[in-house]
């Protein structure tokens, strides 16, 4: 397996793509964004392999920097895999792109670059706990919701690829929830935390970024962090304090926060660009309405 630097935004570290070989062609564990596509390309040539090459992708879940160039390798015969929940979002990507784009409005090109509709004849749904094997290797998917509810964690032998239900966590630094809207539920992440514990792999593999060997402490690392992220939005969204004002102090708490914990200026950088902290804020107000509802 090889981890493969997408180098998003010329920041290194920040999104990750996997690869494995079989013998029914390349596989890769998440596209990333279709605008590091190139990225992707020049890295699979230096392995002296082409996009052509990449016969399989299994994505974690449908946001735009794990799935968004995943179009790019179906329109080249690629099998992609993905959660029921997000099959119909790449089979037409409308919705998906248009919610993005009340987002990021005029960025998303920059971001994210394209995204097109996946031929539904390449297009596979996978259910919780089954087994996908390709050539020579076998994958299992485990539906692990809380961060989306189209969540996958792919396990390969000993190791799990984990998306973003394990986090972010750049270099030796601290491990960050990200909670983007609309999807995150706490409880549901609980749960999908103490999926991953049970299944005791030696390694996961974070898209933000790379390996993880001691994934227990990770793991509980993770879920405080969690915990305390939601306790410090909470009064916020008790008092009726608009989102916009929330932000800049959110993210100046989770900057001091790095600082703290001796994270680097560049890393901190890199933590920003993973995971922006005001999607954690836009995140965890629309779960605590949701709840309150």
């Amino acid at each position: 397996m090889k981890v493969i630097d997408l180098n998003f935004l010329g920041h290194s570290d920040t999104i990750a793509s996997f690869l494995v070989e079989s013998n029914d062609g390349l596989i890769l564990v998440e596209s990333g964004p279709h605008s590091t596509y190139d990225n992707l390309t020049k890295v699979l040539k230096d392995f002296g392999a082409s996009t052509q090459d990449v016969r399989h992708v299994l994505l974690t879940h449908i946001h735009l920097d794990h799935a968004g160039a995943a179009w790019a390798f179906a329109k080249q015969g690629a099998q992609v895999y993905v959660h029921p929940r997000g099959y119909k979002h790449m089979a037409d990507p409308a919705r998906l792109w248009a919610s993005a784009k009340r987002i990021y409005q005029d960025e998303m090109e920059y971001l994210w670059g394209d995204m097109q509709a996946i031929d539904e004849r390449l297009l596979h749904a996978i259910d919780d706990a089954k087994d996908l094997k390709i050539g020579n290797q076998v994958f299992t998917a485990w539906h692990t919701p809380g961060h989306a509810v189209h969540h996958i964690a792919w396990q390969h032998g000993d190791g799990i690829f984990t998306g973003d239900v394990a986090g972010v966590k750049i270099g030796e630094n601290i491990v960050a929830p990200p909670c983007p809207p609309p999807d995150i539920n706490l409880e549901d992440w609980k749960k999908s935390i103490q999926k991953l514990l049970e299944l005791k792999p030696k390694s996961i593999y974070l898209t933000h970024f790379g390996e993880v060997t001691a994934v227990e402490n990770h793991l509980v690392e993770l879920e405080d962090r969690l915990d305390k992220w939601a306790a410090w939005v909470f009064p916020y969204y008790q008092k009726g304090i608009p989102a916009e004002e929330i932000v800049p102090l959110f993210q100046a708490f989770s900057i001091e926060e790095m600082k703290t914990s001796g994270v680097s200026e560049a890393d901190i950088e890199r933590y920003l660009k993973a995971n922006p902290p005001w999607m954690s804020v836009w995140g965890l107000l629309r779960y605590f309405k949701v709840m309150e509802a």
